[in-house]
């Protein structure tokens, strides 16, 4: 079943419509890690760590899905599977940027040796 929405069924807040294709923990570690550029499954899921192989394969289907991410299969044998991010998933850099800065401001703030 695809969870793929289309424009009709996206909330009407742009905030809510965001967080509806990036909110998971996962989806945001994927993008941060395609950003930088390609990867193959292995590697998406060393660099992830924790995520199950099942959990990972399907958040990349649904990002693929959604316009995010895109697959390349190379016909080899073994198979060669590629990851990379589509142009729009390039755009979510701004916003990826912003979190990783206010995250950074965050931990300083709060935990900062000065009293």
């Amino acid at each position: 079943m695809s969870e793929q929405k289309s424009a009709k069924e996206l909330p009407a807040c742009p905030v809510e419509t965001t967080l509806t294709l990036i909110g998971d923990k996962w989806k945001v570690l994927i993008l941060r890690d395609l950003l930088p550029g390609t990867k193959r499954f292995g590697e998406l899921k060393k660099s992830i760590g924790s995520v199950s192989q099942k959990v990972l394969t399907a958040q990349l289907r649904n990002m693929e899905e959604n316009g995010l991410v895109k697959r390349k299969v190379y016909a080899e044998v073994p198979p060669r599977v590629e990851y990379s991010l589509t142009e729009l998933g390039q755009s979510l850099k701004p916003v990826l940027d912003a979190m990783r800065n206010w995250g950074e401001g965050y931990k300083a703030s709060m935990f900062s040796t000065v009293p």
